[in-house]
């Protein structure tokens, strides 16, 4: 198995100046050499421990994990509406390993993926449909949050049962790392907004585009030195990413919302989903790992990282 994880920032795909020469160059060099990585080892399944950002599911039924039969792209930051080729077999599979182990995930026979998943696909593998994908979401963004203890479980069984499946599988971790995107708070929303975020609907093009000038408009304000977001912390980066790599993923299950609210900002949350892949890796064997790229790039508003890892035989 190969695993990558990549923070993701939908900022990348809109051309936003860069505040310092070279930096989203390096980060996109660094994604390519991912890619040619991909590509050398030919994955025949790629699983994706991806976030929801109130696209695709919503307080109206909002479940801890999520796992496809069918899935769609949504057409968020102009990113195509397709089809994700999803193995309906493998997913069944995954959730039955999972109910063996006494975790119960939610089941979706059509689910709507946004840029948490389809961003890496894109970036990573080239195109939506490319490989057969196995999409699981965990909600990052709507509190009650899963515990990371309850994560690292998921990630656990999930890697076990991909290690008996006897393919080449690539998993990607897509989130984080520390950000603070001006994301509608259900508690403090006005009901207009409140509304939004807990029915299921599928926005247009004008409602899209308002949403997407309003994290526009949060990045220039935070390159200039303002808000609304809390910066990214370079610190809580580091010593996330430490633990990564150099520890278990036990290590995370400590971890509380509150103290990632403060430290990490709301989009921070989002790390739940290298600590499901990485589990995942580890649960299935020895792993290499490395850390091949780490800035904080403020017109992203995101502390933007990859981190590859690799059982010895991959």
């Amino acid at each position: 198995m190969l695993c990558v994880c990549a923070s993701h920032s939908p900022l990348m795909l809109v051309g936003m100046a860069d505040s310092a020469p070279g930096r989203q160059q390096r980060f996109f060099a660094s994604l390519l050499a991912r890619d040619a990585q991909i590509e050398a080892y030919d994955p025949e399944l790629v699983v994706v421990f991806g976030p929801d950002h109130f696209n695709g599911l919503f307080y109206d039924l909002m479940p801890s994990f999520c796992i496809a039969t069918a899935a769609e792209s949504t057409r968020d930051w102009g990113i195509e509406q397709a089809a994700l080729n999803v193995p309906r077999d493998v997913a069944l599979g995954a959730i039955e390993a999972l109910r063996a182990a006494e975790i119960d995930v939610a089941l979706s026979h059509r689910m709507r993926v946004d840029h948490g998943v389809t961003i890496p696909l894109i970036k990573l593998t080239g195109s939506l449909g490319g490989y057969p994908v196995l999409p699981i979401v965990i909600n990052c963004a709507a509190a009650p949050r899963p515990a990371f203890a309850r994560v690292r479980r998921l990630g656990e069984v999930v890697g076990r049962y991909l290690a008996g499946l006897g393919k080449r599988v690539l998993v990607l971790g897509s989130g984080g790392l520390s950000h603070d995107p001006p994301t509608p708070r259900l508690a403090s929303a006005p009901p207009q907004v409140a509304a939004r975020l807990i029915d299921r609907h599928v926005p247009g093009d004008a409602e899209l585009r308002q949403r997407e000038a309003r994290v526009v408009a949060a990045a220039n304000a935070l390159v200039a030195g303002g808000g609304p977001c809390l910066p990214p912390s370079e610190a809580w980066d580091r010593a996330f990413l430490a633990r990564l790599l150099n520890e278990g993923p036990a290590a995370f299950d400590g971890y509380t919302d509150e103290a990632l609210d403060r430290e990490a900002g709301f989009g921070g949350h989002e790390v739940r989903c290298w600590v499901a892949a990485f589990a995942a890796m580890r649960a299935a064997g020895a792993v290499q790992a490395e850390l091949d790229y780490y800035e904080i790039v403020p017109e992203w508003i995101t502390g933007m990282g990859i981190v590859t890892a690799r059982h010895p035989a991959a």
